[in-house]
């Protein structure tokens, strides 16, 4: 993923609500988003790495990988995407310990792992990789977590208020409304642009939460929601290069209800 914007304990009826966008060349091999039955979990696959990066499992959690955006990036023994199926199935401090002694197994990478009640992130480029999350409306790019990026910011200001107004448990039209907002072509101002080392030109192709170019750009827009009676809903909607739709999955299932 690129980008992914998620919410915990901020709406009484959907306490988990995950928005993302996978941005990624064109020509590299991928299969939509299906159930993997040797993991037992619903994720679309990377067929050159074998990895993921997205991935949900039945009772509900969800876990998500995005890219360190380095301008010179060290190259990792490991592919990254492996770590959302590893996440899945590790406790957070066991995971922990795992990752902080194997510093250079992986290139840059921010790991998520969320629960209906809480979840945890995990960066081996922060200085203090490993946090509990709570309640609130997070984002997170190819920085840190929270990072102030512009699309960032963009989308999860857009989040937080399609989420205030959500008051009919509609879940295909909350799933369609936000795969609308994370069609976002606003690419930022410079002034606003970060410094990643990659030159002016490709931050500014790369600002906005949606891109649409011929050899990369948005490739998935992903979207999971859990309903507090158990229902879990995940839509995942390819995109062409042309940014026209290329197909949509939805997924539905139930967990036990939340109390």
């Amino acid at each position: 993923m690129c980008l992914i914007v998620f919410s915990l304990g901020q709406h009484p009826d959907f306490p988990l609500v995950v928005a993302a966008n996978r941005d990624e060349f064109h020509q590299r091999p991928t299969a939509a988003m299906h159930w993997w039955p040797e993991d037992n979990v619903l994720a679309g696959q990377d067929l050159q790495s074998r990895g993921t990066w997205l991935a949900v499992s039945r009772d509900g959690a969800v876990a998500a990988v995005t890219n360190v955006r380095e301008g010179t990036p060290e190259s990792g023994q490991r592919s990254r995407g492996e770590l959302p199926l590893r996440a899945l199935v590790t406790g957070h401090h066991s995971m922990h310990h795992a990752l902080a002694n194997e510093p250079g197994a992986y290139s840059g990478f921010n790991l998520i792992h969320l629960a209906p009640g809480s979840g945890w992130y995990y960066s081996n480029r922060d200085a203090h990789p490993g946090r509990h999350i709570h309640r609130g409306i997070f984002g997170l790019s190819n920085h840190l977590l929270q990072s102030p990026w512009p699309k960032l910011l963009r989308l999860r200001n857009s989040v937080a208020t399609r989420l205030s107004r959500e008051r009919n448990h509609d879940t295909r039209a909350l799933h369609e409304d936000l795969i609308t907002l994370l069609q976002d072509t606003t690419p930022a101002p410079d002034s606003a642009l970060p410094d990643t080392g990659v030159g002016v030109a490709t931050e500014r192709f790369l600002s906005p939460a949606f891109i649409c170019a011929p050899t990369y750009g948005t490739r998935a827009s992903t979207i999971v929601t859990l309903r507090r009676d158990g229902e879990m809903t995940v839509t995942e909607q390819s995109w062409t290069p042309e940014g026209t739709s290329d197909g949509q999955r939805v997924f539905c299932w139930q967990r036990e209800p939340l109390i």
